[in-house]
This record gives structure tokens, sequence and C-alpha cells, in this order.
């Protein structure tokens, strides 16, 4: 009998504990356990998007879809035939303005030679006119010889006035040309610029994608003609909720699982936390200041970033649905961010 009793207690007290353990992992905080796991969460990679910056006909396409490429080669070539007569064109306006300003230069001197004859030949009239007058007032010299000499010093003057406002203009007119010839060396830099444009290169490496471009096809500036995929810098960015991230920071390593590879499962890290919600970046964010308030969690990015040296993290394709669980037990690689510290300090 009392061994009957002393099962029972046993039994109720494995059963009190049972409760009161399930009671607690029930009630414990979200943020408490030693791993945080989402579905919501995604392969990413930042893509380069290749738009042209001249518009004309596509003469020649090198590359295919999913084709790899290195950073400087040649994804396609644009019809630049029009851009090289612009070029051509802006080298002979320089050409021209420069052969104008080397006969400027020669009608200045010519202008200045004038200016130096007229001045001698109003010197000379003026020096005629005083002796003129001073012979006139001392009754050596008639009134007809000074009314020559005061006839001469005006034609006199007025030709070196002539002759100084024909070097103003001379040299007026060189500084309109050379402001021109700037402007063409600045219109012949454009128009090799633009004839560099025709010439498309990879700015990076990475996969082609999404290649809309066909010989023969127009490219018009501004619209995509390709993109590249770098899948050698792709991350994972995981949505948590919000009551998720209390003990998630950056450095805690990551187990990655991928819907496209059962059984495969990667290692990372977590690089950095996000410092904004999803809604934060929408067109209408949500505005609850009137009104009835229902209280949503909110999800923010956790960016993750897959470890190197990994056979099977080549497989992995931008756009991959994965589960990436973080051991927020273990100890962070660095000092956390000021975002991640301003996200602990708000779920405290």
């Amino acid at each position: 009998m009392a061994n009957k009793l002393r099962y029972q207690i046993v039994i109720g007290m494995i059963a009190i504990a049972t409760v009161a353990g399930a009671i607690f992992i029930l009630n414990r905080p979200e943020a408490h356990a030693s791993s945080q796991s989402t579905d919501d969460a995604y392969v990413r990679a930042d893509l380069t998007v290749i738009v042209p910056q001249v518009s004309g006909v596509i003469m020649a396409v090198t590359v295919d879809d999913n084709q790899q490429v290195q950073a400087g080669d040649p994804l396609l070539r644009i019809d630049d035939r029009a851009l090289r007569i612009a070029l051509d064109a802006a080298t002979a306006t320089i050409a021209g303005l420069q052969a104008k300003l080397q006969l400027q230069q020669s009608l200045i001197e010519q202008a200045r030679a004038e200016v130096a004859a007229s001045s001698a030949k109003l010197k000379l009239a003026k020096r005629n006119l005083t002796r003129s007058a001073n012979l006139a007032r001392d009754g050596s010299g008639t009134v007809q010889a000074l009314e020559r000499a005061e006839a001469e010093w005006a034609t006199q003057r007025a030709a070196y006035e002539r002759d100084r406002a024909g070097l103003r203009s001379a040299e007026q007119r060189t500084a309109i040309l050379q402001a021109d010839l700037e402007k063409a060396r600045s219109d012949k830099a454009d128009a090799r610029l633009k004839l560099s444009y025709t010439s498309i290169t990879a700015p990076v490496a990475g996969v082609v994608a999404q290649r809309h471009a066909r010989v023969g096809g127009y490219a018009r500036q501004g619209e995509p003609l390709l993109t590249l995929v770098p899948l050698d810098d792709i991350y994972i960015e995981a949505n948590f909720r919000e009551t998720q991230l209390a003990n998630v920071d950056v450095g805690q390593p990551v187990d990655i699982e991928i819907d496209a590879l059962p059984g495969v499962q990667l290692k990372g890290h977590v690089e950095s936390l996000g410092a904004a919600s999803g809604a934060s970046f929408s067109l209408v964010p949500p505005h609850n200041a009137t009104g009835n308030f229902t209280k949503i969690v909110q999800r923010l990015p956790v960016r993750i970033q897959v470890d190197s040296g990994q056979q099977q993290a080549r497989r992995l394709r931008v756009g991959m649905s994965v589960r990436p669980s973080v051991h927020t037990d273990a100890a962070s690689a660095q000092e956390p961010t000021p975002a991640t510290a301003a996200v602990q300090a708000e779920s405290k």
C-alpha cells in the first residue's frame, strides 16, 4: 500500500512538473528562445541593371542569358556612326576656330601698328598746331595757316580714335573666338564621351539575366537592356517578427535551410539588422492616429551573410525561399551596430 502511494505521489509530481514546464515555456517571451527562425526569408543580391546612356540601333550583343561575365567584359555595342560624325564635326570646328584666332592675332598686330602710326601723326599735327598758333599770336603767321593746322589736327585725332576703336574691336573679337573655342572643345569632349557610351561593358561580375537587347533592336536612353546578378555576393534577407529580435545580434551564427535543396544546410552569420520595418517604406504607411486600433506585430529585415567556402552555396539563386535559424545563445562576433542597439533597447 505504501509503495502504491509513493508511486502515485511520484507520478503526481512528474505531472505537476510537466504542466509547470509547459506553462513556463508557453508564457516565456519569444525572444528568450535559444534560436530564432522564420519562413519569411529569401536569397537576395544587389542587382545591376544595364541601361544605355545614348540611343541607337544595337549592332552587336556579345552575351547570352545566364552567361557568367567578369567586370570589364563587353556586353553589347550600339551604332556609333552618327556620334563619330558629331565628333569629327567638333574636331573640324576647333580647327577652324584656331585658324581664325591666328588670323585675328595678325589683325590685332596690324591694328596696333595703325594706332602707333596714327598716334605719331596726331603728335606731329599737335606740334604744328602749337607752332601755327604761336606764329599767329605774334603776327608772324597767317590765320589761314592756323586754320589748316587745326583741321589737320582734327583729322589726325579722328583717325587716331578710329584706329583705337578698330584695335578694341579686334581684341573683343579675339575674346569671342576664344569663348567659341572653349565651347567647341567642350562639345568635342561631350561627343567623345557619348561615343564611348556606345560600347557597353560589365561594371561588375555576375550572371546575365533579363536580356532584352537583340541585334537590330533599338536601344533607348534610360531603358533597361539586361541585368547582372552577382551570384558571388548573394545574401539572405530574413524578415523576423519584432518580438524575436531582443537577443539577435550582429555576428551570431545562422543555420540556413533551402526549400529548393532538401537536406542541405548552409552556415552563415548575422551581418546587420534593418533600421526600419517593411511597413515604414510602403507607399501608404499605416496611420493609427484616429479610429479603432488593432495592434499588428511588425517585421524587420535582418541581413544574413552566407559563409564562404561552402560548395552547396554555389547552387543558391536570387529569390529562393530559405529558412534561417539564428543561434541567439551564441556570443556576437562584434559590437552591435547602432541599429541593433536601438532594436534591443526598444525590446527591453
